[in-house]
């Protein structure tokens, strides 16, 4: 589904990335760990389109994306949620989803303007598609509330659900469970594994090294802009290198 190679990125004399690669496979829950500055988020800036490589290359079903704009990088199936939700606070819930699956109902600006028929078929349409995909988040009974009123957690679902409705097929998560309780992590990694379900991929970050382990498929760790392991859950565990890098003292993994 997606093949990163070589990619590697440099700020000045400053290296963030060099020559990482590795493959996400259709369906799979991949985790991307590493310590401060290893170079994640730069990762998920050049994956994404917010940032173009120094080298290497991101190909998406075969085509490669890693020069494209962010927009057609959004078009050739790749969302993004963020640890802090880029949500539209001053839209209702169900609106800012509806914002998601707009790109699949065109009906042109006069036809809009209007209030002709296919507007009125096309807005119709997208609050179905809005309100799917949020009844499979589990905001079903909240569509109309202002997205500003909702605690934290909430704010990530509704941001999750707006990125599935994009009908997008890998989606990149970055600290997801970044300032949840231990019972909305639990949650979290529900939803998670559901998402797997629809057959959409999943990247994700995160420094809670309980749910990455008890949620992936398998674990890429950087540290210092290099490529320092990966592997499953169990075999990144008992990795000594990962462990001396970044995991700790084997009594704490």
């Amino acid at each position: 589904m997606l093949s990163v190679s070589g990619l590697s990125k440099s700020f000045g004399g400053l290296s963030a990335l060099q020559d990482v690669s590795f493959d996400v496979a259709a369906a799979e829950i991949k985790a991307v760990i590493g310590p401060n500055g290893a170079g994640k988020t730069t990762l998920f800036n050049i994956i994404s389109g917010t940032l173009r490589p120094t080298a290497g290359s991101v190909v998406m079903n075969g085509t490669e994306i890693s020069r494209e704009t962010a927009a057609a990088i959004g078009m050739a199936g790749i969302a993004r949620t963020f640890q802090q939700p880029q949500i539209f606070k001053s839209l209702t819930v169900i609106e800012n989803v509806m914002l998601g699956a707009n790109r699949f109902h065109t009906c042109g600006m006069l036809a809009g303007g209007l209030g002709l028929g296919r507007a009125r078929r096309a807005e119709r349409q997208l609050h179905e598609d809005a309100r799917k995909w949020l009844a499979f988040v589990g905001l079903d009974d909240l569509l109309q509330r202002p997205a500003c009123e909702l605690p934290l957690g909430q704010q990530k679902y509704v941001e999750i659900a707006r990125a599935m409705a994009t009908g997008s097929k890998v989606i990149l998560m970055d600290e997801p469970a970044a300032g949840l309780d231990d019972t909305e992590t639990r949650e979290l990694g529900d939803l998670i594994q559901r998402i797997r379900t629809t057959g959409m991929t999943v990247l994700l970050i995160d420094h809670h090294i309980d749910f990455v382990m008890s949620l992936a498929d398998t674990v890429l760790v950087l540290n210092f802009g290099q490529w320092l392991a990966e592997g499953t859950p169990g075999q990144i565990r008992g990795s000594q290198v990962v462990i001396d890098a970044y995991l700790g003292s084997a009594e704490d993994v």
